[in-house]
């Protein structure tokens, strides 16, 4: 007789916390076929030595017809694996494992997907279908999804906001010293032909000519320019200050646009074809010259008035530069706020 496992070929072992179930299945399964072959093997063997020969006797010498009674006859039907408690042979049976408590314990309903087969190597064809319980867990294991680590929380780092920088009034007061310029120029050039109508030089005749010639000299323009830098050095000195630094100050324009009147008869004349002496007697005729004294008096005027404009403009900024340092100072004693968008 074979060996049953050679027949029938190792369990498979499946993977998992079903191993041990499906290993005493497989056991049991070897054990109750074992069982059945010997217990057929038995009643095989047993049926030939109880059988008569041809002459009517049996294998003990006893005769078929005589008085004493055959033990086959007299002895249940073991042709089952399992007919009664003891075989024909009289050994005791093989216990069915499927009567056990171990097997009467275990869960053999399965779904398609959780049955195992294993082929046997014997005479049946029909492959050992063994029904393996799943076991689940209790509770379901989630595997955290990618990406969703929790992280701690990091530090928000937030630029403090930066101090506003005050406003200047420099460059207003360049661009209104222009304005202030192109007035003295208008004034200047007034005086010029007023004067030289007053001492017979500037007639009707020739007043276009006069005029023409005015305009391409130095005398007219350097006095012009000289005022612009005064009135524009002083802007930036006093940048947002009041009104009266400029009515104060004016003087010292006005003293800058009678000291152009002079520079500009200079180079009229032109001064490096002067000898030091006539340069000096040209200096001092026009120290008490009438259109010096109107550079001087025009000058100081429109620094006056234009400075106005300017220490307007001034008190404005500043009123602009306080509010925006009020606005910082809120901004800070607010702290940082988290906008949501």
């Amino acid at each position: 007789m074979s060996d049953p496992k050679s027949s029938y070929g190792e369990p498979v072992e499946e993977p998992g916390d079903v191993d041990d179930v499906v290993g005493r299945a497989n056991e049991g399964l070897a054990e109750a076929e074992a069982a059945r072959r010997d217990a057929a093997a038995r009643s095989a063997a047993s049926a030939e030595t109880d059988a008569p020969d041809a002459n009517g006797s049996d294998a003990n010498g006893s005769d078929a017809n005589g008085s004493e009674p055959q033990a086959a006859s007299a002895a249940p039907d073991t042709a089952g694996p399992l007919a009664g408690s003891r075989a024909a042979d009289g050994t005791p049976a093989e216990p069915d494992p499927w009567e056990s408590e171990e097997a009467a314990s275990l869960d053999y309903r399965s779904t398609p997907s959780d049955t195992a087969v294993y082929s046997s190597a014997g005479n049946d064809d029909a492959p050992t279908v063994v029904n393996a319980p799943v076991v689940t867990p209790s509770e379901p294991v989630s595997e955290p999804a990618v990406g969703s680590a929790a992280f701690a929380p990091q530090p928000i780092f937030v630029q403090a906001p930066e101090a506003p920088r005050p406003r200047g009034n420099r460059g207003a007061a360049g661009a209104i010293g222009l304005l202030a310029a192109l007035a003295f120029a208008v004034l200047y050039f007034a005086a010029w032909m007023g004067f030289g109508a007053l001492a017979g030089d500037v007639t009707g005749e020739n007043v276009a000519t006069t005029a023409l010639e005015a305009l391409g000299t130095w005398s007219l323009w350097i006095p012009v320019i000289v005022f612009f830098l005064a009135f524009w050095l002083l802007g930036a000195i006093i940048n947002r200050g009041r009104w009266g630094a400029w009515v104060v100050f004016g003087l010292l324009v006005g003293i800058a646009a009678y000291g152009g009147h002079i520079l500009g008869a200079l180079f009229q004349a032109p001064f490096w074809m002067l000898t030091a002496r006539e340069g000096a007697e040209l200096v001092e005729a026009e120290l008490l010259a009438p259109l010096a004294i109107a550079a001087f008096v025009i000058g100081r005027e429109l620094t006056i008035w234009f400075g106005a404009w300017v220490a307007a403009r001034g008190r404005r900024v500043t009123e602009l530069n306080i509010e925006a340092q009020r606005e910082y100072e809120r901004t800070l004693e607010a702290g940082p706020q988290l906008v949501r968008q």
